[in-house]
């Protein structure tokens, strides 16, 4: 059975992973999600994550990260551009999450990048998600 909307299933599997406290989650690959987790470890909310080709698809496998008293480092995350409704901003309109606590990751013409980024850069997109 195909999936209707993968990256929110990637989504999912990273808030439920953190809500039970694993160390690890396995997701199934794709260059969309090997960027996603780029930008995450990037800003510092994964500690690291590895690709593999086992299976048909291959296979990302995110390692969570944790405060030193057990806490989540990623409270929130959250789909933004869904298949039914995709959302879009202009470089001036890229949305800041949390007042700036939190970052939204940007699909654009040079890459999936963040909402910081973007801004710099003069270049709008695709919202696909909010992390905080």
């Amino acid at each position: 059975m195909s999936m209707s909307d993968p990256l929110a299933d990637m989504l999912t599997r990273i808030r439920n992973a953190v809500m039970v406290k694993f160390k690890s989650v396995e997701i199934p690959k794709s260059n969309t999600k090997v960027e996603i987790a780029r930008v995450l470890k990037e800003e510092g909310y994964i500690n690291d994550y590895q690709v593999s080709d086992k299976g048909v698809q291959g296979v990302l496998t995110i390692d969570l990260k944790y405060g030193p008293d057990g806490e989540s480092v990623i409270s929130g995350i959250k789909r933004v551009s869904k298949p039914g409704l995709r959302q879009y901003a202009k470089s001036d309109a890229i949305p800041s999450v949390l007042n700036g606590l939190g970052i939204a990751i940007v699909s654009t013409s040079k890459g999936i990048i963040t909402n910081k980024a973007a801004a710099a850069r003069k270049t709008g997109g695709e919202i696909l998600c909010e992390v905080w």
